[in-house]
């Protein structure tokens, strides 16, 4: 959410608003990515992992016949396609199969293999933002994540992700915290909701980078492969961070974590209190990491001066600077969320939240997961298309699947 010197709002993860990203799941180890190349058959190739461990669609495309002893390199990123199928009433369509799904890159169809069915279990990163405006409202915030975890699988693992304050020195800072790693456990899931505290800052893109680096640090499963999401309730407008918002964008996607993002609409609090006098105690500012993101972002040829002392500007200048942050926030959540394969809701209160996460809840339950191996091995920084069709299916039928991603660049 929004981040100020003084209270903010609920953050969540965040959107790409420069590029789209590519979430790919590495199956070879770094040992294994460590093997250098060796010839077969007079050309140089790339190292596999072990034997039998390239996917069979890969297997399925190498003709050369292989020496004993060579090691073949093959590329082994998996791009993870999240698909949602409802049939012409707007209700999902569960029991399908993977050979009811064809997946384009580019037009290009693509081997399938890597599936989800609906029934296979997620693991889930809820982060929750108790700053701001919403910090006063921590009990709803509470309820809302119990009701959450609630309408969730039994099968399903959900870990606990939050803002707090911590004193160093005389300053007050806004940290990030891991109040309960994956778990099934709801109970154990409810008492960290419990210990859910207020932050005197909004360290979003920092709450992102801990979910990629703490929450799913390990490489999925078979099973877990394209099932992992980040869920967060926010207004998605950092103020205290240290990791940039490309940083852990492009973490994210690289795991292949779709975003999920309830966006709470604080503007109207913050924007009261940002016009109030300096001397006010219930003013809010604008911190110096916001006023240097903006300046970067938006007017990177304005003097740094004119941006440091958020009391010496005025009323209008104040208001200009948040409503163009709000819009920032709201076009990484957007753009990221597309990316991913996720989805973005809008609560228009605390109140709506638990409305909100009864539909991320529902997504979730009738998600299918699809992933492939590129035909396309350029690594030329391309932007490429993703199409999902259905076959085998009589009634009409909506697909929503992640639609696109760019290729990595370089070696």
């Amino acid at each position: 959410m929004r981040s100020f010197i003084k209270p903010t709002s609920l953050v969540l993860t965040v959107a790409g608003l420069l590029c789209l990203g590519i979430p790919v799941l590495p199956v070879q180890s770094q040992d294994q990515q460590k093997q250098r190349p060796r010839r077969v058959n007079g050309s140089r190739e790339q190292a596999p992992a072990k034997p039998n461990a390239t996917p069979p669609a890969a297997r399925a495309n190498d003709a050369e016949e292989i020496d004993e002893g060579d090691v073949v390199r093959v590329d082994t990123k998996l791009v993870s396609v999240p698909a949602v199928i409802t049939n012409s009433a707007g209700r999902p369509l569960v029991g399908l199969r993977r050979e009811n799904f064809v997946v384009f890159e580019d037009d290009q169809p693509q081997s399938i293999a890597n599936f989800g069915t609906t029934e296979a279990p997620f693991e889930i990163a809820l982060l929750l933002d108790t700053s701001g405006s919403t910090r006063d409202d921590v009990a709803l915030i509470r309820q809302a994540a119990n009701s959450f975890i609630n309408a969730l699988r039994p099968s399903d693992r959900v870990a606990i992700t939050a803002f707090n304050s911590e004193r160093s020195g005389n300053d007050i800072l806004a940290t990030v915290e891991v109040l309960s790693p994956l778990t099934g456990d709801r109970s154990s899931l409810q008492k960290a909701i419990s210990n859910l505290g207020a932050a005197n800052g909004t360290p979003f893109y920092d709450g992102l980078d801990r979910v990629v680096r703490d929450v799913f640090h390990e490489s999925p499963s078979e099973e877990l492969r394209g099932r992992r999401a980040v869920v967060a309730l926010t207004d998605g407008v950092d103020s205290s961070s240290e990791t940039d918002f490309a940083d852990a964008r492009a973490k994210l996607l690289n795991a292949g974590i779709a975003c999920y993002f309830i966006q709470v609409n604080t503007e109207d609090f913050v924007e009261d209190r940002l016009l109030k006098d300096c001397a006010d105690d219930g003013r809010l500012n604008l911190s110096a990491k916001q006023l240097r993101r903006y300046r970067r972002i938006f007017v990177p040829r304005a003097k740094s001066e004119d941006f440091e002392n958020f009391c010496e500007m005025g009323p209008f200048q104040r208001m200009h600077i948040s409503r163009q942050l709000y819009n920032l926030a709201r076009r990484e959540m957007n753009d990221l969320s597309q990316a991913s394969g996720g989805r973005n809701f809008v609560a228009a209160t605390l109140q709506d939240a638990r409305a909100a996460f009864a539909q991320v809840a529902t997504e979730i339950g009738t998600q299918y997961s699809l992933g492939y191996y590129p035909t396309n091995k350029n690594r030329d920084g391309k932007y490429r298309a993703i199409r999902v069709e259905l076959r085998g299916i009589k009634e009409k039928t909506q697909v929503r699947a992640r639609e696109g991603y760019v290729a990595p660049k370089g070696e």
